[in-house]
């Protein structure tokens, strides 16, 4: 199954406004392109009947399912003028996508998320302590007023938006995830030197200059952003000089040199040489070690974390690591090797995992199932038969879909009907889950505390065939509203939240997709290990 780039929404500064923290009674966790699993936990369930009340539980649930599958349990100026809210030139040329996370204009969630990580740093905080992150990170709300006033600060953030051939912005998303952080710094006196990249530049390449964003950023921040024709040099030195505090310098894209990805050490010196402290707020390339994004932290202290990357690790590292049981993982996605990392780790972790996607023909064939013309993995059948092994093993009820939406072509017209896994005929191919899976699933789903959904179902770009994926995107939505956290991903799995219309009432919607995956694979990110450590715990 097709899986396009990842496209997130976003909604309006959060910081604007004032929200009551979120609390939460149970957890869902909801992760980036393809995959999802749980199990009952060894260390956490010490007390065997317990342990095997769940696990009764979720097997009772797994026996539903069918087909013969054994389940296992710009601008020069440098003052700061105030822009109108309509000055800024801006056109959208598909709708914005709303989806609950950092830099959404309504964001409630987010915006009580940052709220409360404030209060906790002042001693205010009311919220309990649910669980405390591993990785703990020192984040710019652990710092006071007298830290930022007056100091040059280097946010790194992630603004590489899609734009027309006519250089117009088409989703702001990645932009207005940075403003909660940005805006904080600004409030706090701080000179904010904001970097990123666009694209994959092969060295200075006009159509990937970061100048088309000055319009937006200028807009949103309620300020007029200084652009930068460079990112380092005499002119920028001059530029970062004449900031005053409260003003936003956005230098030129920094993979314009080579040696940003290269994490050439004198690159990294030169970029810090512009500022007092650093920040990260980038959690899209937070899995790449680039000058950066990790290089510049050897020469800038301290080097803390945005609030859009804090709350990254609060809940993909906080959630996982220590999640209200049941914990549960839905997992889809085209191809099993895509997706083995985070399996074999949540296979660690979970109670239940719900397979999905064109992985599950892998499965299947791996079970000495016909699968018809449905996309296979050859080489990957003993590894899929190992996966079951090991879910039996662990005591991890594994449900595979027991009926399947097939299609005589990939086509979005294709001729489609419902048929068991079971029974899928030659020159035919799987492309959604079928209504009994859906029906399985969400029994199983009503018993769980926390989810981690990554992936599709089906091949959701097709219309007739996101019926099982839009499903799945409603059964949180409903689980939330109950009390579960609810995490969410990337890619499909984002798109179908925001197409049913409840991206907003989910825990959290992760912003990157490579960066989610490795943190959920278990994989240590450059960006974030090279921050300092929290002062204490950060607790989720």
């Amino acid at each position: 199954m097709i899986e396009p780039e990842p496209q997130l929404n976003d909604k309006k500064n959060p910081l604007n406004a004032h929200f009551q923290p979120h609390s939460s009674t149970s957890s869902i966790l909801y992760i980036s392109r393809t995959l999802c699993f749980c199990r009952t936990h060894p260390h956490t369930h010490t007390d065997k009947e317990k342990r095997k009340g769940i696990h009764t539980m979720a097997s009772a649930t797994a026996s539903h399912t069918l087909c013969g599958i054994p389940t296992t349990s710009s601008s020069s100026s440098s003052t700061t003028n105030r822009v109108s809210p309509h000055s800024a030139r801006f056109l959208l040329k598909t709708p914005l996508r709303r989806l609950g996370f950092a830099g959404a204009v309504a964001d409630s969630l987010f915006t009580s998320h940052v709220a409360t990580r404030l209060r906790s740093f002042s001693g205010s905080s009311s919220k309990p302590v649910r669980a405390v992150v591993s990785m703990a990170k020192k984040s710019v709300g652990d710092l006071t007023a007298a830290d930022l006033k007056g100091k040059k600060v280097f946010v790194r953030a992630d603004l590489n938006v899609p734009l027309d051939d006519a250089q117009n912005i088409t989703d702001d998303t990645r932009i207005r995830a940075a403003i909660p952080t940005i805006k904080h710094l600004i409030a706090n006196g701080a000179k904010v030197i904001l970097s990123s990249h666009l694209g994959r530049p092969k060295g200075v390449t006009p159509k990937y200059s970061l100048s088309p964003l000055v319009p937006r950023l200028s807009e949103l921040l309620g300020i007029q952003v200084v652009k930068a024709d460079d990112c380092i040099g005499p002119e920028v030195e001059k530029l970062v000089a004449s900031l005053p505090e409260g003003g936003v310098l956005l230098l030129e894209n920094v993979r314009f040199y080579k040696e940003e990805e290269k994490n050439e050490p004198e690159f990294a010196k030169k970029l810090a040489a512009l500022a007092d402290l650093y920040v990260n707020d980038a959690f899209g390339t937070a899995h790449r070690a680039h000058a950066s994004t990790e290089g510049v932290t050897k020469f800038l202290k301290p080097s803390v974390a945005g609030f859009l990357l804090q709350k990254e690790l609060d809940y993909l590292v906080g959630a996982v690591s220590t999640p209200k049981r049941p914990f549960a993982a839905i997992v889809g996605g085209s191809k099993v090797s895509s997706k083995i990392g985070v399996i074999e780790s949540l296979l660690e972790k979970c109670d239940i995992l719900l397979l999905g996607g064109g992985m599950i023909f892998t499965f299947y064939k791996a079970q000495g199932l016909s699968v018809g013309s449905s996309l296979v993995e050859e080489d990957k059948l003993d590894l899929a038969t190992s996966l079951l092994e090991k879910a039996k093993a662990k005591g991890v009820s594994l449900l595979l879909p027991s009926d399947v939406v097939i299609a005589d072509k990939f086509a979005p017209d294709a001729n489609s009907k419902i048929v068991p896994a079971s029974a899928i005929p030659d020159g035919w191919m799987g492309l959604d889950i079928g209504p009994d899976s859906v029906k399985t699933f969400n029994d199983a789903l009503d018993t769980t505390k926390t989810v981690i959904w990554n992936g599709p179902m089906g091949v959701f770009e097709f219309d007739k065939f996101a019926v099982g994926t839009e499903a799945i995107a409603k059964k949180l939505a409903d689980l939330s509203g109950k009390g579960v956290t609810t995490i969410i991903g990337g890619g499909d799995s984002v798109a179908a939240v925001e197409k049913v219309g409840v991206a907003n009432v989910m825990s959290h919607i992760s912003t990157g997709g490579g960066a989610s995956l490795e943190l959920l694979e278990g994989k240590e990110l450059p960006g974030v290990i090279a921050l300092d450590e929290a002062d204490t715990p950060v607790a989720v």
